[in-house]
């Protein structure tokens, strides 16, 4: 594929990669994002008219909207004005924010998350300044290996290929935020675990902290335990020179793939039918086939059962009322002839 580009020299906005090729948000989020990015920062409106603006329809836009909070791009805080109004107030962001780190950045106060990318340089949005005489460049900083660490062997050294589609898809660290906390606490107990169980992989507790971002977001991509268990200790060498180095270059390596949007969506819809299964129960009346239901507050007759029941009741009831009354017509009539006799 060839491709011409031109540098735009005016009217154009900084948007980061992760954001073009993020693998979980339709081109309606993107889309939305990108606009409310490239906004001015007086210009305040809500995120509805921003994508009016954008073309996006209701429906595209609430669906775009939800995967915008579900991946931390799109914060919302509702609240009540002195005069006992409601207002919504909304944040986007151009990097993944918790609820802590949005709330701290909407007040003012620090945030405890460093730097994604070196120290703080100009605003990322918003018209070029006029009159610059050299552009300036700020390459990405190379991720560096910790100085106590010797190089890797034969096993250890990334398999890397300047063609497109050939080596790993997964060679660098993921940026900080992009993992929620519990998936990343949960990769460090994980790590722990198996350094525990296989003597060459051991690892301190400093290595296990800088490694579970990997581990949190190999969860985060639908891989499990045994998985990553069998990833890291599979076909080890005999002495290992450096653990740290073995197991972060297997996990980059061997790092399950990213699932796309519409691959979520129908995880999701299984899982939610599988839910809806569980709550169901099988009924006990007399059906040719089994028959499953929900039942609402215990019931072991389904909807169609308890109606024919019902109806079986009411024409029970309706007959003892028929006989009743004629036996009782019987006994007045036997009254009144006794009383004229």
């Amino acid at each position: 594929m060839l491709r011409h580009a031109i540098s735009p020299a005016r009217f154009y906005s900084q948007v980061p990669n992760e954001i073009i090729r993020h693998p979980r948000l339709s081109s309606d989020a993107v889309r939305l994002l990108t606009w409310a990015l490239s906004m001015a920062d007086e210009a305040l409106e809500a995120l509805s008219e921003t994508a009016k603006r954008a073309g996006i329809g209701k429906t595209a836009f609430i669906r775009a909207k939800r995967e915008l909070a579900a991946e931390g791009f799109l914060h919302e805080w509702r609240g009540q004005g002195d005069g006992g109004r409601w207002f919504t107030e909304q944040m986007i962001s151009n990097v993944p924010l918790t609820a802590a780190e949005a709330a701290a950045a909407r007040d003012g106060r620090p945030s405890d998350q460093p730097p994604t990318a070196g120290e703080p340089n100009r605003r990322a949005v918003g018209r070029s300044p006029k009159k610059t005489e050299k552009k300036t460049y700020n390459p990405p900083t190379p991720d560096l290996a910790p100085a106590d660490e010797p190089e890797a062997t034969a096993d250890e050294a990334p398999a890397v290929s300047g063609r497109e589609g050939e080596g790993s898809s997964a060679t660098t660290r993921p940026p900080v935020g992009a993992v929620p906390l519990p998936l990343v606490e949960r990769g460090g107990l994980a790590l722990a675990a198996v350094a525990h169980a296989e003597p060459r992989l051991r690892l301190s507790g400093r290595n296990v902290a800088e490694l579970a971002v990997l581990a949190g977001e190999w969860f985060q991509r639908g891989g499990g335990m045994l998985d990553l268990r069998e990833a890291l200790t599979s076909g080890l060498p005999e002495v290992v020179h450096s653990p740290a180095a073995l197991v972060r270059n297997r996990l980059m390596r061997k790092m399950p793939s990213t699932p796309t949007f519409a691959e979520q969506r129908e995880a999701d819809r299984r899982a939610a039918a599988g839910a809806r299964v569980a709550e169901m129960r099988e009924c006990t009346g007399a059906h040719v086939q089994p028959r499953l239901f929900r039942p609402v507050d215990g019931e072991a007759l389904c909807p169609s059962c308890r109606c024919a029941d019902a109806e079986t009741g009411v024409a029970a009831a309706v007959d003892a009322a028929v006989r009743g009354g004629a036996a009782i017509r019987d006994l007045l009539r036997a009254g009144r002839t006794e009383v004229a006799v």
